[in-house]
């Protein structure tokens, strides 16, 4: 399985990259929980992911939470089709912040 990624593009942006799956998530959530917890609203776009399961959705689920107990607006861009399905299949759709 490929690695996963982010990087910060500034202005409250990041961009995503690579597969969401179970080898990945967690240290992705790791290197990411520090820069969650800043100030302003942020976006992550989802362009770059190639490939996700149940845990990238389990990853934007823990981090719309830790954003929210923060204080912070998250919201998911460009939503792969693979993730906006398995949210829908769980009930997530409505509770996350997700756009195609």
């Amino acid at each position: 399985m490929a690695e996963a990624g982010y990087t910060d593009q500034g202005n409250g942006r990041w961009l995503v990259t690579g597969e969401l799956g179970y080898a990945t998530v967690p240290d992705l959530l790791a290197r990411t929980a520090r820069d969650l917890k800043g100030e302003g609203a942020l976006e992550v776009d989802l362009a770059g992911v190639t490939r996700a399961d149940s845990a990238g959705l389990a990853l934007l689920v823990e981090w719309t939470r830790t954003s929210v107990q923060a204080g912070r607006e998250i919201r998911f861009t460009h939503v792969p089709a693979q993730l906006q399905s398995i949210a829908e299949v769980c009930g997530l759709e409505g509770i996350l912040p997700l756009a195609g």
